[in-house]
C-alpha cells in the first residue's frame, strides 16, 4: 500500500532536503552541490541518504558523466522546484524596488552583434535609472550561455535562438523578439553604386566576407545549397566590429543579423541591402538562472533589456 504523507509527517521533514535534492539535480554532483549550498560534502551526502530512505529510491546513480537521476528523481524535480518557488514567493517580504539603490556591476553575456545593436542603449538606460550601477559585457552565445550562467560568470544572457544549450531546470529563458538578416556593403563601390536590387546570380558572383563564431559556413550557405548554388567566401572573421574596413571601398558583401547590419550602417556609411534568399527569422531570447526568478534586480534588468531590444 502506498504511504500517504500527512501534515504531521511534513512537519517532521527537513525542508533543506528539498534544496539539497535540487542542488544535486542541477549540478549532477554532490561536491558541486555542497559548494553551491555552502555546506560540507558529508552534509549533502547525508541529506541524499535521508531522501533515499524517505522515497525508497536511489534517486541519483553515479556514472562517468556524473550523478544521473532515476525516473523517480526526474518526476520529483519539477514538483519540488515549483513548491520551493511558491514558498519563496510567499515568505519573501514585499518591499518596493528602487533602481536607484542598485550599486553594483551587472554582468551581461551576449555576442558582439547584440553588443553593437543594444550595448550603448542598454548602458544609457541603465545609468538613467540606476546611476550607481555599471554594466560589464562578456562574450557568449547559445552554446556557452548556460554554462556561464550556472558558473555565475554572468547575471543575464541575450542569445539568438529559443534556448541556451544546457540543463533546462537551472536556466530560465524568455523570447523578447525576433531578428533576421540583411546584406551590408559600400554603396559607393561597384557594383552597388547602380542601386540595382540583388538577385541570386549577382549575389553569388560577389566576393563574400563571412562573420561567424566558428569561422565556418553557416545559414546562408545552407540556403544556397538548397538552391544548388554556392558563394565564394574570400575571408572569415569572428567579430562583427572588425567588418567595416573589409567592406569600405572594396565591392565585397557580408550577410549578417539585421540588428548588427543596421547598427554598423548607422556608424560607418555602409548600406544595407535585402538578401535575395528566403531566410527565416529567429528568436532573440533572454536567459537567467532559476534563482533570479524572484530577484528584483534580475526582474528589473530583464525588463530593461527587453525594452532596449524593442526600441532598436
Amino acid at each position: 500500500m502506498k504511504k500517504i504523507i500527512g501534515l504531521n509527517d511534513i512537519a517532521r521533514l527537513d525542508l533543506n532536503l528539498a534544496t539539497s535534492f535540487l542542488a544535486i539535480w542541477e549540478e549532477r554532483s554532490v561536491s558541486r552541490a555542497a559548494i553551491r549550498l555552502n555546506l560540507s560534502q558529508s552534509a549533502v551526502s547525508g541529506a541524499l541518504a535521508r531522501l533515499r530512505a524517505i522515497t525508497d529510491d536511489p534517486l541519483f546513480v553515479r556514472t562517468r558523466m556524473g550523478m544521473e537521476p532515476t525516473p523517480r528523481a526526474i518526476a520529483m524535480a519539477p514538483v519540488l522546484s515549483a513548491a520551493l518557488d511558491r514558498m519563496s514567493e510567499a515568505l519573501t517580504p514585499l518591499s518596493p524596488f528602487v533602481p536607484e539603490g542598485v550599486a553594483r556591476a551587472l554582468v551581461v553575456g551576449m555576442s558582439d552583434d547584440f553588443m553593437l545593436a543594444c550595448g550603448p542603449a542598454l548602458v544609457r538606460r541603465l545609468l538613467a535609472e540606476a546611476p550607481q550601477a555599471s554594466v560589464i559585457f562578456r562574450q557568449c552565445n547559445s552554446r556557452t550561455a548556460a554554462a556561464m550562467l550556472e558558473s555565475r560568470e554572468i547575471d543575464m544572457a541575450m542569445i539568438a535562438g529559443g534556448r541556451a544549450q544546457g540543463r533546462g531546470q537551472a536556466i530560465r529563458c524568455q523570447a523578447i523578439g525576433q531578428s533576421s538578416y540583411l546584406c551590408l556593403a559600400d554603396p559607393l563601390a561597384d557594383p552597388f553604386a547602380n542601386a540595382a536590387p540583388l538577385t541570386v546570380e549577382s549575389y553569388i558572383a560577389l566576393p563574400h566576407v563571412l562573420v561567424s563564431y566558428s569561422g565556418r559556413s553557416g545559414l546562408i550557405d545552407e540556403a544556397l545549397q538548397a538552391l544548388g548554388r554556392k558563394r565564394r567566401v574570400i575571408t572569415a572573421l569572428t567579430q562583427f566590429a572588425a567588418l567595416p574596413p573589409f567592406l569600405q571601398g572594396s565591392g565585397w558583401i557580408a550577410t549578417l543579423p539585421t540588428h548588427a547590419a543596421l547598427a554598423l550602417a548607422r556608424s560607418t556609411g555602409l548600406a544595407t541591402f535585402a538578401p535575395p534568399l528566403a531566410l527565416e527569422p529567429y528568436e532573440v531570447t533572454l536567459c537567467w538562472r532559476r534563482d533570479g526568478d524572484a530577484d528584483q534586480v534580475s526582474q528589473w534588468l530583464r525588463g530593461l533589456m527587453a525594452d532596449v531590444w524593442q526600441g532598436i
